[in-house]
């Protein structure tokens, strides 16, 4: 049983007034016992609302002290004394004294305070000495990764122990970690890594994850090295006028086989002030050093050099400041981070998605920027192009290439559908006339061709570009319409008007770990090489990543046919122009059909596979008919086959080794361009290996 009486006197206005309440008994309510404790405790707090409106403590206090009695002996006859509970009175208004018999002491609130009195106070001072206690110091050790020196002043002292100023905000203390105790293996990549001034895997501030300067200027650095290795066999001609290495040789076309070596060995300083890739830089200065070696060996004279007693075998060294250029931000252009920026030098520019049009580093202004939140991109670039080197294809710093060229572009994010992107853009291109010889002796403006004089062609490209995805099925399509004016064109012999279109489509799909391609590559071709127009398709300087272009014989070989090239390297269209950086665009060419199938693999994490194999038509061949002085050359070229491996032994691109085999397999229109006097052609295969190390 519970017997409960609450007491409580107050004085109002002169009148003491007692309140209480009777005594609760569970046998005379029949309720539980848990209900009468909480029916109690209800009572206990009205009682004490009125005794203590002013005193929040008093209520706290009584609720504390207040006691409950349980009797666990159950008596019929009689009740336990109730205990009795006095509440003390409230305090007064002036809220100074305890009216009743509660004392004088003032009361004051725990959480309260008076406003004037001080907040803080200083430390006191130690005996023996003239300093107060030492300042709270933040405990963390040092940034992850490699940080180097601060470049920031402190601009703030520390003046108490509720705030440490920290100026540099990038190099933040952290205590130490090891998350799985394992000492940090150098091969176990997990958090809390102290870095080293050599180790490109974790922060550092070489490569602008810290800065180096001030808040934001970064500097990043990058060495890179890389390898070529390619044997290969080509057409190659020898012909009455010319020396042999086999005595007694007939036929027009000697030993193809040619082994070439290649190694660019570069060094990038990139200065940049911004907020990392946070928000875009508000200015930039890159200078990119490069130094190049190269050896092409041959089996057959006239190879290497037009004078045949220079050898088969030509060693060169070139040495280039491949890239230099100043960027600064004009103007922002939303609160979005959208941006507008200059940039001036020379400097990489690819004007669509896949590089069909023009692709190269080299001198010229460029503007560019965002809109929409970078769902949109533009550039306007001018390009004065210099001269490169034959060999290497490095920019001569001081040689003017006598050739300007325009480009306007737009890009649009998620264009009808989410993951579609579009570009549409506007080449214009002046190639002004000149005579140059390159470095190996051989001619290479005006092209070698019919009526060889300097002429001037100005060509202009429309074009729209799309790479994306519709749902499951990757889509990338291009096409573009050339027209314009050469004054002089070598095989027609007089002024033409330009006239030509180019169209791409590849389709493909992935399913997990493979990727089944087919694609499509269309070129127009002239039809009538004496007339007055030039219908067939050439780019400006292309480098096109389509239907496996690295990996194809047909994409990736230079085949040589007499004075010019039936194909430059690295292209698909049959231009005919002596080469495709230092020759002039032809648009008097037989132009081609690809149709392509393709099967790429990721078979581990690291070890990647590409295969491709293409068909190859000419458009029309009169051109080549024209050329030669020959009767029909047929359309077919014959059936390009490659393979090839790219291998990541890091799983990232600091180590990179790709590879691989092709072979083109002759059809009737190759047999009849490089059939030898005996009519005999053979199949040509090529190999490569390719070693890239980038630090």
């Amino acid at each position: 049983m519970i017997g409960i009486i609450v007491k409580a006197d107050t004085e109002r206005d002169g009148i003491v007034l007692s309140s209480s309440f009777p005594r609760i008994h569970p046998s005379d309510m029949g309720l539980p016992r848990f209900v009468v404790k909480i029916a109690a405790a209800v009572g206990v707090l009205f009682a004490a609302a009125g005794a203590c409106a002013q005193d929040g403590n008093s209520l706290g206090k009584l609720l504390d002290e207040a006691p409950y009695r349980d009797d666990v002996t159950a008596s019929t006859s009689g009740l336990p004394e109730p205990v009795i509970l006095d509440l003390p009175p409230p305090v007064s208004a002036g809220g100074q004294e305890v009216l009743g018999s509660g004392g004088t002491e003032p009361l004051r609130p725990g959480v309260l305070r008076d406003p004037q009195e001080a907040t803080e106070s200083l430390p006191p001072i130690l005996v023996g000495r003239d300093d107060t206690q030492e300042l709270f110091r933040w405990p963390g050790g040092a940034p992850y990764g490699f940080t180097g020196p601060s470049g920031i002043l402190p601009s703030e002292r520390q003046t108490s122990n509720h705030f440490i100023p920290v100026d540099d905000r990038w190099r933040l203390g952290q205590q130490a970690s090891d998350r799985y105790g394992k000492a940090h293996p150098p091969l176990d990549d997990y958090p809390g890594i102290e870095g080293a001034w050599w180790d490109p895997y974790n922060q550092n501030v070489l490569k602008g994850d810290y800065p180096i300067i001030g808040q934001h200027t970064f500097l990043k650095l990058t060495a890179k090295s890389f390898n070529l290795f390619e044997g290969r066999q080509l057409p190659t001609p020898t012909t009455p006028f010319e020396a042999t290495r086999n005595p007694g040789a007939a036929a027009f076309f000697g030993d193809p086989d040619s082994f070439f070596f290649q190694s660019y060995d570069s060094i990038a300083v990139d200065l940049f002030h911004g907020n990392a890739a946070f928000k875009p830089n508000d200015w930039r200065v890159r200078v990119d050093l490069v130094y190049n070696m190269n050896n092409l060996t041959a089996d057959e004279l006239g190879v290497v050099n037009p004078d045949v007693r220079k050898g088969t075998s030509r060693f060169r060294q070139d040495f280039a400041l491949q890239e230099w250029f100043f960027e600064t931000k004009l103007s922002d252009l939303s609160p979005y981070y959208d941006f507008a920026s200059l940039r001036l030098g020379s400097q990489l520019f690819v004007s669509d998605f896949r590089g069909f049009i023009f692709a190269d580093i080299n001198r010229g202004v460029r503007l560019f920027g965002t809109r929409y939140s970078n769902r949109d991109q533009f550039n306007v670039m001018w390009l004065d192009q210099t001269e490169k080197e034959t060999n290497s294809l490095l920019n001569r710093f001081n040689e003017d290439r006598h050739q300007n060229t325009w480009i306007a572009n737009y890009y649009r994010q998620d264009f009808l559908f989410p993951g579609w992107n579009v570009n549409a853009s506007f080449h214009a291109n002046h190639d002004q006339p000149s005579t140059e010889f390159d470095r190996n002796n051989f001619l290479v403006r005006p092209d070698p061709v019919g009526v060889f004089a300097p002429h001037d062609v100005r060509a202009y490209y429309f074009g729209c570009a799309s790479n994306g995805h519709i749902e499951r099925v990757n889509v990338s399509s291009a096409f573009y319409y050339a027209f314009g004016r050469d004054d002089l064109n070598p095989l027609a012999g007089r002024e033409i008007d330009i006239s030509a279109s180019m169209a791409a489509l590849e389709l493909s799909y992935d399913r997990d770990w493979v990727r089944f391609r087919s694609s499509y590559f269309y070129s127009s071709g002239d039809s009538d090489p004496n007339d007055s127009k030039g219908t067939g398709f050439d780019a400006i300087l292309p480098n096109p990543n389509f239907a496996g272009t690295e990996f194809s014989y047909w994409g990736r070989q230079g085949v040589r046919l007499f004075g010019v090239e039936l194909t430059n390297r690295l292209s698909l269209t049959p231009s005919l122009r002596s080469s495709k950086f230092q020759g002039q665009t032809n648009f008097v060419n037989p132009g081609l059909h690809l149709l392509n199938f393709g099967v790429d693999a990721d078979l581990t994490p690291r070890l990647k596979t590409i295969n491709n194999a293409n068909l190859l038509w000419f458009d029309d061949t009169a051109s080549l008919e024209t050329y030669l002085f020959t009767g029909r050359v047929r359309e077919f070229i014959g059936t390009d086959l490659s393979t090839g491996l790219e291998y990541r032994p890091l799983l990232n691109n600091n180590i990179l080794l790709l590879g691989g085999l092709s072979t083109l397999i002759r059809g009737d229109g190759f047999r009849d361009l490089f059939q030898n006097v005996n009519g005999k052609t053979r199949n040509h295969v090529a190999g490569f290996l390719e070693v890239a190390f980038e630090y």
